[in-house]
Parts: structure tokens; C-alpha cells; sequence
């Protein structure tokens, strides 16, 4: 499942790729923050699953299903330069994704690479990364 969330600054940014990149992306189970889900439905018609909003917990929830496997990538537009008062929950969303090493877009470029291969990566069995390993 992909998972797609965006600040409000970022909504826009997020619907143009969603709408660029729609064949890729809807063979594949969506999830997203209640209001990003809902502009998703209500402009492109996708069948999204929804949570919470981000500062009421969508992050965290997120996150969960990042652990249980259940979100295989994430794909949030995030607005670095916006002082979100649940920036620590975003933190933790991105420092999970990384830790369980799925593929992360935190931009349009970096989403628009996603989407060029396909998300073939969905379905595959990813290893997290071992405790205290570091690249050399």
C-alpha cells in the first residue's frame, strides 16, 4: 500500500503528481491523512483508504501500519520552511520509513522516480535496517 500524505502547502503539489502518475498509481492500495485523502476523492475520484489528521494522530497512525507492513512507501510533501505544531510526529513518520527501509518522496522529483519504475518495489519483502548499522 502507498501511502500519501501533504501539508496544506502541498496539497496542489501532491494532486498534479497524483494526477501525472494516476495509472501507477492506483494499481496499488492507497492510504492518506484525512484531509489529503479527501481532496484525492473528491478531485480524481481514487478510492483511498483514510485516517486521522496528521496533527490528530494520521502521522502516527501511518507510521503503524508502516511497522506492520501494511505501507510499503510513502510519498509525503512536506512543507520543510512551515512550522508544523505535530513536526515531531512527521519526524518520526520519515525516521520509521527509513529505519524500515521503504522507499521515501518527499518531493516531486523524488516521487516522479518512484513512479517511473512502476513502484515495482510493492509487494516485495523489504528488510528493516539492523540496529547500529552504518554504511562505510
Amino acid at each position: 500500500m502507498i501511502a500519501l500524505v501533504a501539508h496544506d502547502q502541498r496539497k496542489k503539489d501532491l494532486l498534479n503528481w497524483v494526477r501525472r502518475n494516476h495509472r501507477a498509481v492506483t494499481r496499488h492500495g492507497l492510504v492518506g491523512t484525512s484531509s489529503t485523502a479527501r481532496l484525492l476523492r473528491s478531485e480524481l475520484g481514487l478510492r483511498i483508504r483514510s485516517v486521522e489528521s496528521g496533527p490528530h494522530g494520521g502521522d502516527q497512525q501511518i507510521g503503524s501500519m508502516v511497522i506492520s507492513g501494511d505501507v510499503t512507501s510513502l510519498v509525503f510533501f512536506w512543507d520543510p520552511l512551515w512550522a508544523a505544531p505535530h513536526v515531531h510526529d512527521v519526524l518520526a513518520l520519515v525516521r520509521i520509513a527509513v529505519l524500515r527501509n521503504i522507499p521515501v518522496a518527499l518531493n516531486p522529483a523524488s516521487a516522479e522516480a518512484m513512479s517511473e519504475d512502476g513502484f515495482s518495489f510493492e509487494g516485495r519483502s523489504v528488510r528493516p535496517l539492523a540496529a547500529g548499522a552504518r554504511s562505510r
